[in-house]
């Protein structure tokens, strides 16, 4: 499969940015800790933007299981620096630190599912070691994969408690790791939300698995540790009924939909990814339900075959991957199968069936929205700057902004843009739109690059 680097998501966090926003836009004395929790993210995705992604390998499981996982959990000491202090590798004795031996049980708990279960070995399949920094920041609401570890913040203590505490929170994230190296979904739109999606999947297989928890058992809640007493919620999701986690004066109500008919069209959160992730959920709830038994066994499967299958690609949306979980499931299973009616069902429930369908477009953004443009580096390190509204800029160039803010397509090309010495870094504002990326010269295309320095010079 073709390596896809630019597809790949800067920094995913378990707690939507919406519901930070919201939190942050509240007279709580949380609104802090959720504002201060949003800016460490953005700086987080600017990190992650400077570094190219691992390319993706789609590999045949392997033959043998791994002797096992090679762990390593260090320690940020409550400031926003990584890695931290290594305080406990594969095999040392628990340290009485919950945080450090939560995060290591965890990844524990994650390997073995994957290994166990699906044949695989780590994240990319050869033995990747498995880090982990926790107590990072100080009130830090969220944890995050960043592309080589995972982050755990420990919380505000008011509503959020130890992100390390979510046996599906660290599934869930490692996850993350998995899908890179697999079908590299694209982290905005529908297979952003699919990237979403997967990950809760194999974070609450993580958790079924390790409670030998049955389909029918289990409550299907992401999150549900992370909420502490107080808060008006049971998780932060729910799979099998999406939009009903949470309805908390300081958190809002849970928007998530549960069918296609209500799906959710924004600019916001990469398309809304958070959002619309609960569409795929809720068609691999029912799926496992219907089934029965562990879901690890048989809807996971399916699960983990189409992610794995050759013929995914970065842009997959919600009708293809269906598609691609029938087909699985028939290769399997039989195409006469109660699996794979099971699967053709539960898609069929949540509103996605036939072939798959582009996403109407997003509504132009308005002109009277102002844009900022930055021209940084280069080998002299002059830095050129312009800030107006879209109306004031040539019909021809306002319509192109207008196509180019409204198609979503701008977070997509900055997402893992790598860096070039001596190379201009542009960087591109519009809050209307929810945009605020860098872009390295030679990753933008020419035509959009010419529609930059005409922005930037017509001034």
């Amino acid at each position: 499969m073709t390596a896809h680097p630019s597809h790949f998501p800067a920094v995913r966090g378990i707690v939507p940015p919406y519901l930070l926003r919201h939190l942050a836009e509240t007279d709580e004395p949380q609104a802090t800790a959720a504002l201060a929790t949003l800016t460490r993210d953005k700086r987080q995705r600017r990190r992650r933007a400077s570094t190219s992604a691992p390319a993706p390998t789609i590999a045949a499981p392997i033959k043998a299981a791994a002797a096992g996982p090679s762990r390593l959990i260090s320690d940020a000491g409550g400031v926003e620096r990584l890695p931290g202090k290594g305080v406990r590798a594969e095999g040392a004795a628990a340290t009485g630190d919950k945080a450090v031996d939560e995060a290591y049980d965890g990844f524990g708990a994650t390997w073995e599912l994957f290994n166990k279960v699906y044949g695989r070995n780590s994240i990319d399949n050869a033995g990747l070691r498995l880090l982990g920094t926790v107590h990072y920041g100080e009130g830090y609401q969220n944890a995050f994969w960043n592309g080589t570890r995972m982050v755990f913040g420990d919380g505000d203590g008011e509503i959020f408690g130890r992100f390390t505490a979510s046996l599906d929170v660290i599934g869930h994230e490692l996850a993350h790791g998995v899908i890179e190296r697999t079908a590299a979904l694209i982290y905005a739109d529908q297979p952003g939300a699919l990237n979403e999606s997967v990950a809760d999947v194999f974070g609450i297989l993580v958790a079924q698995h390790q409670a030998n928890q049955g389909a029918d058992q289990a409550d299907w809640l992401i999150g549900a540790d992370l909420l502490l007493p107080g808060v008006q919620g049971t998780a932060l999701r729910n799979m099998l009924h999406p939009g009903t986690a949470y309805d908390d004066p300081r958190l809002g109500k849970d928007p998530q939909p549960a069918k296609m008919s209500d799906f959710v069209q924004t600019r916001e959160d990469n398309g809304g990814v958070h959002y619309n992730s609960g569409i795929p959920n809720r068609a691999f709830a029912l799926t496992a339900i219907t089934i029965g038994g562990f879901a690890w066994e048989r809807a996971g499967q399916i699960w983990y075959d189409a992610l794995t299958s050759a013929k995914i690609k970065p842009d997959c949306d919600f009708a293809t991957f269906a598609t691609l979980t029938l087909a699985a499931a028939e290769d399997r299973f039989g195409k006469a199968s109660a699996e794979a009616v099971a699967v053709g069902s539960a898609w069929e429930t949540v509103g996605v069936t036939g072939a798959a369908k582009a996403t109407p477009a997003s509504a132009p953004v308005d002109p009277k929205a102002e844009v900022l443009v930055r021209r940084s580096g280069g080998f002299a390190g002059l830095t050129k700057q312009r800030q107006t509204t879209l109306a004031e800029l040539p019909k021809a160039d306002r319509k192109a902004w207008q196509g180019l803010l409204s198609s979503g397509s701008l977070p997509k090309l900055a997402t893992s843009t790598a860096t070039h010495p001596d190379a201009y870094v542009y960087g591109i504002q519009c809050a209307a739109a929810e945009v605020e990326l860098e872009v390295s010269e030679p990753s933008l295309p020419q035509k959009l690059r010419q529609l930059l320095d005409r922005f930037l010079s017509d001034d």
